[in-house]
């Protein structure tokens, strides 16, 4: 069925576009973007007046737990939640169980999400074995297999050495290498950032320069090797100024940041809500201005959830035993709009690029643009449109979000994904 989307505001940073627009989908790609298009015989007419109508976005790192952690999540809530986040693709990280090291469990993933999945999924294998970092992975069976990119996400690589056979050996493959960075004995089990706020709370800390040292390193070895480095999570002002400093000098290096790290501050865990532990740890604000200025300024090249769901009674603890992370694929978009693009510390377009062309490049995956001929994944956004944050009313499995009960503005209605309307007005649609 064709879909004629009609009356627009279209961004489309890939062909740096802003403008009103009607785009016709037919089967699974675009076929026009144009002023005024007629809508053909027996084709579906949505009304998009005041609304963003933008590539499918791309959310470069998710958690989807399954296989082995499906009481936190699965592939089938997993994209659901990322259906009603606006999202059509999403790459998910490899600390499952067992490990996304080998093409059996890259297969799985594949094939799960055909099945049950309502977006794209694109599986990110594990960059050591069992995550250990010890031994690289066999990254030329995971590239065959269909992994995007490598990572020990979650696991900071220690070893020098395996950090720099794995940059190496995935530049056979044209592979980005996604990096944790986190010198895991600086971290020194920390709880949340040392600074002020943990000395109040009586929490243990973990220094900026526990990520910052991580990144100098392998900004290093990314230049020793000429292989790919993605910086996953920035959320520091120091690492922030070594990713410039590296870039300047042409080293082959992408960033991204998060929602919460562009959003949120450290303040919030005054109030012991173990949704605000998360690793690398919410930060003061000067540290999140720096982040969001490199966004800005296109040093930062991404915006992405690090979705971290958890059942509830993992989370339900006191503080330090709570696991790191929280639930961001439903509220990443409403958040920017609200924190970000709305106060205009962000434009439009700066922000749909981070979730579009940029992803869709540094991992080599499809989408990205609104060009006729490419595949048909559009994500809609009221920008008027403002609700309440229920975690009760989430897809995903995982609640743990400090935003619940906040109030914010700039939803997405639509995601289309291959030409089918996945998810309308919040819910999610079923075949």
């Amino acid at each position: 069925m064709a879909i004629l989307i009609k009356g627009g505001r279209v961004i489309d940073p890939a062909q740096n576009l802003d403008a009103r627009r009607d785009l016709l989908l037919e089967g699974d790609k675009i076929v026009a973007l144009e002023a005024d298009i007629t809508a053909p015989a027996g084709a579906r007419v949505i009304p998009a007046e005041g609304k963003i109508v933008t590539p499918g976005l791309i959310d470069m790192h998710v958690h989807l737990r399954e296989p082995g952690y499906e009481q936190k999540e699965t592939i089938a809530t997993g994209t659901r939640a990322a259906a009603a986040g606006g999202f059509t693709a999403v790459a998910c990280m490899a600390n499952t169980n067992p490990v996304a090291d080998n093409a059996s469990v890259i297969a799985f993933i594949i094939e799960k999400a055909r099945q049950e999945g309502v977006v794209r999924v694109y599986p990110v294998g594990a960059l050591s074995k069992g995550l250990e970092g010890k031994e690289i992975a066999e990254i030329g069976e995971l590239a065959a297999a269909g992994a995007v990119a490598i990572s020990d996400d979650g696991h900071p690589v220690m070893n020098a050495l395996v950090m720099r056979h794995a940059l190496e050996y995935a530049k056979m493959f044209n592979l980005p290498v996604i990096s944790h960075c986190e010198d895991a004995d600086l971290a020194n089990e920390g709880l949340m950032h040392e600074g002020l706020m943990s000395t109040i709370l009586g929490l243990r800390g973990i220094p900026a320069a526990a990520e910052e040292v991580m990144v100098a390193r392998d900004l290093i070895l990314v230049e020793l090797t000429g292989g790919r480095l993605h910086l996953a999570h920035v959320s520091t002002a120091g690492s922030v100024r070594l990713l410039k400093e590296a870039r300047a000098r042409g080293v082959k290096v992408t960033a991204e940041a998060t929602p919460h790290h562009l959003c949120l501050t450290d303040g919030l865990v005054q109030s012991y809500d173990t949704s605000t532990k998360v690793n690398p740890p919410l930060r003061p604000a000067d540290h999140v201005a720096a982040v969001v200025a490199a966004l800005e300024a296109g040093d930062i090249d991404a915006i992405a959830s690090d979705h971290a769901p958890h059942a509830d009674e993992d989370k339900d603890v006191e503080y330090d035993y709570a696991p790191f992370g929280m639930v961001g694929l439903e509220t990443a978009v409403p958040l920017v709009v609200t924190e970000l693009i709305l106060p205009g510390k962000l434009t439009w377009l700066q922000a749909i690029r981070a979730w579009t062309v940029n992803p869709a490049r540094i991992l080599n995956v499809p989408g990205g643009n609104l060009a006729p001929g490419s595949i048909a994944d559009v994500t809609i956004i009221d920008p008027e449109l403002e609700k309440e944050v229920n975690v009760n009313e989430f897809y995903s499995l995982g609640h743990n979000s400090p935003l619940h009960g906040r109030r914010l503005k700039g939803w997405p209605v639509a995601t289309i994904v291959g030409g089918r309307i996945v998810m309308e007005q919040g819910k999610v649609i079923e075949d």
